[in-house]
Parts: C-alpha cells; sequence; structure tokens
C-alpha cells in the first residue's frame, strides 16, 4: 500500500522521534495572506522601518505564522487521526522567523495514556521548529487525543510527562537586538506601557468576526494541517467541519490589538484548551487577563503573562469557568501566554 492512513495510538512509543516532512520555505506571501485572513495589525510585524526602530533587522513573520507552519508539518504523523487537541505547554519562541527562511519540525513523544474507553488514547509530544541552519526557533509540548485502529491492541504503560504550569520568565527569550528605548506609541497605535497593566485587570477587545467556511479552509490549506475533522464533514457525527484550533488563537490574538497594541510579540506558551468546539457562522469575540508581569533584560522592554479567551457571541461577560470548574459552553479558548510590551 502505498497511501498513508496516518498513525494510530498503538503507533507511537516513549522516546520516539519523528522527522516530519516537507520543509517549507516562507515568504512575505505568508504575511499578506495571513493578515487578510485575521485582522492583525500590530506594527512590529507590519513594518520594516518600525522593526527596525525596535533593534531588528527587519520586520519578521508574525509569531503565529511560525508557530502554524511548525504545527501544520506535524499534522501528517501526530494528529491525522485525532479526535481532538487537547492542549499545551512549555512553548517559547527561540528566534524570530524572516522571509526567506525555511521550517521544518521534529517531535519526539514524551507520553502517553490510554482512555478507560479503549478506543483512544492521548499522546504528549515535544516539538521544535528549525530554521535551514537546523536553529530551533521555537518549541512547544502538545498533547492531543488520537484513535486507535486495533481496539484490541494492548494499552502501553502510562506515563504523563511533568509539565512547567508556567514559563518562568528569565527562560523566555528575548530577540536579539530589541531594544524599545525609542518606541513609536503614535504609529503602534496606543499609548499603553506595561506600568498602565494590572494584574487582575481584564480588558474587553471589544470587536467580534463572524467565522466563515472559505476563511477556515484556506487557513488549513495555508499552514497544511491535514488533520480529518478540518476537512471531511463525514469524520464527526453532527456532519460538521471543526474549525482549526489556529485559525481561533489567530482570530482572537488579532481581535486583542484593541487594548494591547503594544503587545507586539509573544514569546512564552504557557498553557492553552480549545475549551469547545467552533462551528462556522460562530461570531468570536475575546477578552485578556493580566496574570503576571516581568522586566525582561532587553533595554526598555518589559513582559506581560496574559490569559486569552476567546467565546463565541452570547456569552456572558468575562465568561471561563462555571462553579462547578468546567469551561462555560460558550467559551473557546483559554490561552496562556507571555508577551512583551515597552516600559
Amino acid at each position: 500500500m502505498k497511501t498513508n492512513p496516518g498513525r494510530f495510538f498503538e503507533d507511537y512509543t516513549i522516546g520516539q522521534v519523528i522527522e516530519h516532512a516537507v520543509p517549507r520555505t516562507v515568504s512575505g506571501g505568508e504575511r499578506a495572506l495571513y493578515h487578510a485572513l485575521y485582522p492583525a495589525r500590530h506594527a512590529l510585524y507590519s513594518s520594516d522601518e518600525f522593526a527596525e526602530n525596535c533593534g531588528l533587522e527587519k520586520s519578521p513573520l508574525d509569531d503565529l505564522i511560525a508557530f502554524h507552519v511548525v504545527f501544520g508539518k506535524t499534522v501528517p504523523d501526530i494528529s491525522l487521526n485525532a479526535v481532538a487537541n487537547l492542549g499545551y505547554a512549555e512553548g517559547r519562541w527561540l528566534k524570530p522567523v524572516y522571509p526567506g527562511d525555511t521550517l521544518r519540525s521534529v517531535s519526539e513523544v514524551i507520553g502517553l495514556k490510554q482512555n478507560s474507553n479503549g478506543k483512544s488514547g492521548v499522546v504528549y509530544v515535544r516539538t521544535w521548529g528549525l530554521n535551514q541552519w537546523d536553529e530551533p526557533v521555537l518549541e512547544y509540548v502538545r498533547w492531543v487525543m488520537v484513535r486507535k485502529r486495533d481496539l484490541d491492541a494492548p494499552a502501553p504503560e502510562t506515563v504523563i510527562p511533568e509539565l512547567s504550569k508556567v514559563v518562568a520568565p528569565e527562560d523566555l527569550v528575548i530577540p536579539e537586538g530589541l531594544d524599545f528605548l525609542q518606541y513609536n506609541f503614535t504609529l503602534a497605535g496606543e499609548e499603553h506601557r506595561w506600568a498602565d497593566y494590572e494584574i487582575g485587570e481584564k480588558i474587553d477587545h471589544v470587536d467580534g468576526v463572524t467565522i466563515e467556511e472559505a476563511e477556515h479552509m484556506m487557513a488549513t490549506r495555508l499552514w497544511q494541517n491535514t488533520a480529518k475533522v478540518h476537512f471531511d464533514a463525514t469524520n464527526r457525527e453532527d456532519g460538521k467541519r471543526l474549525i482549526y484550533g489556529g485559525h481561533v488563537i489567530s482570530m482572537a490574538r488579532a481581535l486583542s490589538f484593541n487594548g494591547l497594541a503594544n503587545a507586539q510579540m509573544i514569546v512564552g506558551l504557557n498553557g492553552g484548551a480549545h475549551a469547545n468546539p467552533c462551528f462556522v457562522g460562530d461570531t468570536v469575540r475575546a477578552y485578556t487577563e493580566v496574570l503576571d508581569k516581568a522586566e525582561t533584560s532587553a533595554p526598555g522592554v518589559g513582559a506581560l503573562r496574559l490569559r486569552l479567551v476567546a467565546h463565541k457571541h452570547g456569552a456572558p461577560a468575562f465568561a471561563y469557568k462555571t462553579e462547578e470548574g468546567k469551561y462555560h459552553p460558550d467559551v473557546l479558548l483559554d490561552l496562556d501566554y507571555w508577551a512583551v510590551v515597552p516600559l
């Protein structure tokens, strides 16, 4: 058989290293299409001149472009037969990605746990994105529920990795040369500095975007995400294509510009959950809660730990979890990340 049905849960072993196929050279076309799909407006990713004024050689590609490209490489090997992507941890952006860079992905299996129903299991992988010089540009852990091919296959020994709940501020990698001492607040679009944000503060990002079928399908193809639940409507009992979680992440991040225009770069991913499924026709809105603050060694650069919550239109104000500790049914995304802002 020459076709590839993808890996199933019983095909994974602890310590297994998978080099993912199809390296990709990224260009300015990625940026243009990304900004067409999402209302992305952060100045550092829009203007070479602005980026140069902040100490970089030119404007890098959006941090989530790098994430989606690296993630997309892993899908045929990790989540082609997935039921759902469950969470993220220990994510760090290690080097900016510029037009002309070539990205590839490598993953290591670090955890396995068969579900009690015997039909699926959870696979934990640590993934690295590497550039053309084999330099890591991104790393993260994710865990995904994967179907079994053979329901009678024996369950592997359960291994659940111990993962940090938060990337420590001292472990964040600030891009070499980044300097916000001459930061232009007028061109960035807002005046809010690091000191203006209070721990516990919640910011309603006001705007909403209704999810369209065509844009979602374009995004999954752009990032070469081949997970069946995003393409094949017969793959789910309800006959609906599941909106790619990365599409919701990027939409929510773009919406957060209104109130966080100066959160220019994502440098750490502490955790994340796709709390409830998103489907075509849902209108996505977002709010952010400030969880923590830290200074960095870079001139004029501070870091904010932020919880970005995306929810469907009609959810109560600042909907998050119920009294029982479960996500509110209208919450789509819970993303805990570090971003750098001017002091």
